[in-house]
C-alpha cells in the first residue's frame, strides 16, 4: 500500500485552521463511537455536520442525506463507515471542496485513496480525530 498519513505538523495545522466537520456516518444514538468522537469534538469548539440518511438530526445539528446536499463550507469530511465503503465515500468527497477526508481509526482503502490523491485535500485514514486532537492541541 503507497498510502501513508500526513505529517503530525500537518495533522496540527489541519486541526488549528478547521472549524466545520462533516461527519459521515454520525448515528444519533450516543452509545455509538461516532457520537462520543462527534460530541467531544464538538465540545472542542468545531461545527459538526451530521452526513447521514437515516437520521433527521443529532448533536442538535440537521442531518444531511449526502456531502453534495452539505451548503456550507466543510473543513474535514471525517468519515465513521466500514472501509469498503470508502471509495464511494471518497468520490463523492472529491467533489467538495474541503481542506482533509479523515477515515477513523480501522477505516481504511487504498481505492479512497488512490480517488483523492490527486485532490488538494489531506487524507487521513485509520486514525481516531479525538485522539489527534487531543494528542496535537
Amino acid at each position: 500500500m503507497s498510502f501513508q498519513n500526513p505529517t503530525k505538523d500537518e495533522i496540527k495545522q489541519l486541526l488549528d485552521e478547521s472549524k466545520t466537520i462533516a461527519v459521515v456516518g454520525l448515528s444519533d444514538k450516543p452509545h455509538r463511537t461516532s457520537y462520543q468522537v462527534s460530541k467531544a469534538m464538538q465540545e472542542a469548539g468545531f461545527k459538526i455536520i451530521p452526513v447521514n440518511p437515516s437520521i433527521q438530526e443529532s448533536l442538535g445539528e440537521k442531518s444531511y442525506n449526502s456531502l453534495k446536499d452539505v451548503k456550507e463550507q466543510i473543513d474535514i469530511i471525517n468519515v465513521f463507515r466500514r472501509s469498503e465503503y470508502l471509495p464511494e465515500v471518497a468520490q463523492e468527497a472529491s467533489q467538495i471542496d474541503a481542506k482533509a477526508f479523515w477515515a477513523q481509526q480501522g477505516v481504511i482503502h487504498e481505492d479512497a485513496y488512490e480517488e483523492l490523491k490527486d485532490e488538494n485535500m489531506l487524507i487521513i485514514m485509520d486514525m481516531c480525530i479525538k485522539v489527534a486532537h487531543a494528542i496535537y492541541q
